[in-house]
């Protein structure tokens, strides 16, 4: 079960995918716009009726556009609120059938309520590192450190806010079942006691897993979005990468600018300025970009087209970071908002990206100096390759598959 943007789905159709390699039966519960990602995998489907893309186009999401920070938070923890009640009918209809959950960070609160309620087990499946380390600042918060004890102050501050931003739903919730109330500290202090198992999506060569995390909390690998065998790229875009030396990829996946048009004449002349070709993406966000030089696509397979730029510039989102990591290419990344800077950052680390830069501040000519810096200086490549090398060997979705068998399942 899983909540978001496209890139806080498609990892769950690759472990979906392994899960039923290894002969479980798999069902990915999610919102329906999303029912394109499975077909071929084996895994089924089920509808939830909260459209993302809508909700950020109603009024309420266009405000979100408008604000940064904490602010921002805090508009998305109310709009979260108000579809609570929404994604929890479509949720216990789907568990109905099933001996198990598997919890997006997104909807871990409600999924763990909805569990207790039809005694099911369930277990934690996070695409981030959600629960609070002294070694780094809560990633939806900061990208960086805050020092250790106000790293973990924080990351607990973090989890019981999110708990709080459904608990009058799991209130309801609780009730419906007819279990005991508890509050949001009792609940979260409830599944710690158990060491619910929480795996992680991601790889520990990218974060390392904390040293102070409670046993149950496990660093899995990347779970790699399924992509049917065969599947390519359109006609036209093969042609335009046919046609010239390797392009560089522009997207921001999921993520929203007040400006598209502004954003996009500076990525285009950020391009031509740095003598490189482009493929822009268009996402939510809108980007364009005409001439013989670009090209403009919707959605396409990330491990398909990666692999084939200079390199990859965008909002690293934990999806498309993990994408443009496994191609084994330069990144420039563009951070928009909450877990984005922490990707970011990492990146930076690794010693894959030359550093990062703020959309809204965005120029032209900052970006084509870090285009220059991220194309023509062959240790980030060199970095980006061993890593993607290194990468490419693990299994993410073994460690989920010996946590169900320990579940007799």
């Amino acid at each position: 079960m899983t909540a978001g943007s496209r890139g806080d789905v498609a990892p769950f159709t690759g472990l979906g995918h392994g899960l039923v390699r290894a002969g479980h039966e798999v069902t990915l519960v999610t919102h329906g716009c999303f029912a394109d990602l499975v077909p071929g995998s084996g895994v089924g489907f089920h509808p939830l009726p909260v459209d993302p893309r809508a909700e950020l186009e109603s009024g309420p999401g266009r405000r979100l556009h408008r604000a940064t920070g904490a602010g921002k938070i805090i508009r998305l923890a109310g709009l979260a609120r108000s579809l609570a009640g929404r994604l929890t009918d479509g949720m216990i209809e789907a568990a109905g059938a099933a001996d198990v959950l598997l919890l997006s960070g997104s909807l871990g609160p409600l999924g763990y309520a909805v569990a207790e309620g039809l005694g099911l087990p369930s277990m934690g499946a996070h695409l981030q590192p959600l629960a609070p380390t002294r070694e780094f600042a809560p990633p939806v918060a900061a990208a960086g450190s805050w020092g250790s004890t106000v790293n973990r102050a924080a990351g607990y501050g973090v989890n019981l806010a999110v708990e709080r931003v459904f608990a009058e739903t799991v209130r309801d919730l609780r009730k419906g079942f007819g279990l005991p109330p508890a509050g949001t500290v009792a609940a979260r202090r409830a599944r710690e006691r158990l060491a619910w198992p929480v795996h992680h999506g991601f790889s520990p060569l990218v974060v390392p897993r904390p040293s102070d995390w409670r046993r149950g909390l496990d660093v899995s690998g990347y779970w790699w979005p399924y992509v049917s065998e065969g599947t390519g790229l359109p006609s036209a875009l093969e042609d335009f990468l046919d046609a010239g030396p390797a392009p560089v990829f522009v997207g921001l996946g999921s993520a929203t600018v007040p400006d598209p048009g502004r954003l996009s004449g500076e990525i285009v002349r950020a391009l031509r300025a740095a003598g490189l070709r482009g493929v822009i993406q268009r996402g939510w966000g809108g980007l364009h970009a005409t001439g013989d030089d670009m090209v403009t696509v919707g959605e396409v397979a990330h491990s398909a087209l990666f692999p084939r730029m200079a390199a990859v510039v965008h909002h690293a989102g934990a999806g498309t970071t993990a994408a443009g990591l496994r191609a084994g290419v330069p990144a420039v990344p563009v951070p928009v908002q909450f877990d984005e800077g922490f990707w970011a950052a990492r990146l930076v680390a690794l010693g894959v990206a030359p550093g990062t830069l703020s959309p809204r501040r965005l120029r032209a000519e900052r970006l084509a100096a870090a285009l220059v810096r991220a194309t023509t200086d062959p240790a980030y490549r060199r970095n980006a390759r061993a890593l993607a090398e290194r990468l490419r060997a693990e299994d993410g979705v073994a460690p989920v598959a010996r946590t169900l068998t320990r579940l007799g399942l």
